[in-house]
C-alpha cells in the first residue's frame, strides 16, 4: 500500500518513500517538561501515533524508528526548581531540577498513556546530550554559519541566504516583522538566533568553549536527531505553531552543518474549544489531566481527536465528547469477545492517503452498521481504539443506557427469529415493525440477521410497544 503524506516543505502530498524501508526514521518535537500537558499538546502526540502506527503497519514493528524529545533545559523548569529550594528542599539545584523534570515526565507518560498512545522508540533528554549540542555549535562556527559573542554562541541567518524561511514561506523581512526578535549588541543580525547562552551561578550550566552556560532550545532537536537517527532521516513532525521559528532554525543550521535532515515535513493545525482559541483569559484553558479527572475517558478524548483531520483545526465541544462516548459504548458493547479479523482494506487506505483518520472513522461507521464486529475491532485498533488497555472505563459502567438499549434489541431479534422457526410470520413481522419504530433497523442475510441502529429514529425506553 503506497502512504501519500502532505509534506509542508513543497506543500504538495507526495508518495512516501524511505530511504530505507529496513528502518523508517521519525522525530517529532516533545514537550518542554515544565508542568502538565494541555489539550492542545496531546494533538500531535495522536497524530503521530497514528503515522507510527501506519508505518509500523507497512513496514514491520522493528523497522520503524520513532524519537520524540523532551526539553529539560528551561526556564519555568528553572523557576519551579528554585523556588523549591527557597522553601527549604533538599538538594543542589541541578538535583532539584532533575526531580522536578522527572515528576513532569512521569505525569506526561500516564496521561498520554491514558489516550492509548504508543511510547515512542526513544525519549531522549536534552540534558543528555549536552556534548553533542557543543560540538554541533563547534562545527557551525568553523564552518562560518554560527560566531560567538559575550559568551554566546549564534547561528548567523545571513550565512544561509538561499534556504532560510522556504519551509515557513517567509521573507527575512515578513520573519523580522512577525517575531518577537530579541534585539541585543552582541547580535550580528536581529534574526541570528541562540545556540548557546551564558548561566549565572543560579542557573544551571556546563562548560563549554564560550564558557559555564546551557543550550538554547532550537540546537536541541538538530544534536539528538543527528544522533539518534543520522545526517538525513525520513519523517519529522509537530505543530504548526512550532513551524517558525523551530523547524526553520532547525533546518537552517542542520544543512549548514552539512545534514540532509529530514525529508518530509508534516504539521498539524491547532486546537480550539467551543469555537475559541483555547486560552486561560477565556477560562477555555485546561490540561488532559482535568479531563480525565472530570471522568472523560482518554479513549473518548483519542476519537474526537481522530474525528478532524490532523491539517484541519480541532474543535473540542462537549457536544462531540457526547457522541463519541456513545458511539465507543455501542462499538465496545459489538465487539465484545470478538477476535479482530484483519485490518479492513478500506482502513489502510483511508490512513495511507494522508492519514485520512476523520475518514477512517466514517469506514468504521459503516463496519458498525452492518454488525461486522470482527473488522469493526480490528480497524478501531489499527487507530488505537477499542484496545483492551483503554477498556477500563467501559467495563466499569457496563449498565449504561446504550447497552441496555444494545440488550434489549438482540433479545427481540432473537424472539423475532424463533417466531419465523415457528412459522409464526404475523408476529416476526410484527416484531420488525415495531423495532424499525424506535430506530432498530434489521435485515435477514445469508449470513443471519443483521440489525444497526438508526439514531436519528432511536426512541429508548419505548419497548413496550413490542409486548
Amino acid at each position: 500500500m503506497t502512504i501519500w503524506l502532505t509534506n509542508t516543505a513543497t506543500r504538495k502530498k507526495e508518495e512516501f518513500t524511505p530511504l530505507d524501508p529496513q528502518n523508517v526514521r521519525m522525530y517529532v518535537c516533545g514537550p518542554t517538561v515544565y508542568d502538565r500537558a494541555h489539550l492542545g499538546n496531546a494533538r500531535p502526540v495522536i497524530v503521530f501515533d497514528v503515522l507510527y502506527r501506519l508505518l509500523r503497519h507497512t513496514y514491520g514493528a522493528d523497522h520503524v524508528t520513532y524519537v520524540r524529545n523532551f526539553t529539560d533545559v528551561d526556564d519555568r523548569i528553572n523557576e519551579t526548581a528554585q523556588k523549591r529550594r527557597e522553601a527549604g528542599a533538599n538538594g543542589t539545584l541541578e538535583e532539584l531540577i532533575r526531580e522536578r523534570s522527572d515528576e513532569t515526565i512521569s505525569w506526561y507518560h500516564a496521561d498520554m498513556d491514558a489516550l492509548g498512545a504508543l511510547r515512542p522508540d526513544h525519549e531522549p533528554r536534552a540534558t543528555q546530550y549536552i556534548g553533542q549540542m557543543i560540538a554541533f555549535i563547534e562545527d557551525l562556527i568553523a564552518k562560518g554559519h554560527a560566531y560567538a559573542a559575550e559568551g554566546h554562541a549564534l547561528f548567523a541567518v545571513d550565512s544561509w541566504p538561499e534556504g532560510y524561511g522556504k519551509l515557513s514561506g517567509r521573507s527575512v523581512d515578513d520573519m523580522i516583522a512577525g517575531a518577537r526578535v530579541e534585539v541585543a549588541p552582541y547580535k550580528r543580525n536581529p534574526m541570528d538566533f541562540v545556540l548557546w547562552k551564558p548561566s549565572t551561578d543560579d542557573l544551571p550550566g556546563w562548560d563549554s568553549p564560550w564558557g559555564r552556560g546551557r543550550p538554547g532550545w532550537h540546537i536541541e532537536c538538530s544534536a539528538m536527531a543527528n544522533e539518534l537517527l543520522g545526517d538525513t532521516f525520513d519523517i519529522h513532525g509537530g505543530g504548526n505553531d512550532l513551524m517558525f521559528p523551530h523547524h526553520e532554525n532547525e533546518i537552517a543550521q542542520s544543512k549548514c552543518a552539512g545534514h540532509g535532515f529530514a525529508r518530509y515535513w508534516l504539521h498539524n493545525e491547532m486546537l480550539q474549544v467551543e469555537g475559541k482559541k483555547m486560552s486561560k483569559s477565556l477560562g477555555n484553558f485546561f490540561t488532559v489531566r482535568d479531563l480525565l479527572d472530570q471522568g472523560v475517558p482518554g479513549e473518548v478524548i483519542r476519537f474526537v481527536f481522530l474525528s478532524t483531520h490532523y491539517r484541519k483545526p480541532m474543535d473540542w465541544t462537549e457536544k462531540k465528547r457526547e457522541e463519541a462516548e456513545a458511539t465507543l459504548r455501542k462499538w465496545r458493547a459489538l465487539t465484545d469477545g470478538v477476535e479482530p479479523a484483519e485490518v479492513p482494506l478500506e482502513v489502510v487506505e483511508a490512513l495511507s492517503d494522508d492519514l485520512n483518520t476523520a475518514g477512517v472513522i466514517s469506514v468504521l461507521h459503516k463496519l458498525a452498521g452492518g454488525v461486522d464486529a470482527a473488522a469493526l475491532l480490528a480497524g478501531a485498533q489499527m487507530v488505537g481504539l477499542l484496545t483492551d488497555e483503554l477498556a477500563d472505563w467501559w467495563f466499569d459502567e457496563a449498565d449504561t443506557p446504550t447497552n441496555q438499549f444494545i440488550e434489549k434489541a438482540e433479545y427481540w431479534i432473537n424472539e423475532r427469529t424463533e417466531a419465523k422457526k415457528r412459522r409464526d410470520f404475523e408476529r416476526a413481522d410484527f416484531i420488525r415493525d415495531r423495532l424499525a419504530d424506535i430506530g432498530v433497523m434489521i435485515s435477514d442475510t445469508p449470513e443471519g440477521t443483521k440489525w444497526m441502529l438508526n439514531s436519528s429514529a432511536a426512541r429508548v425506553g419505548e419497548w413496550g410497544i413490542l409486548e
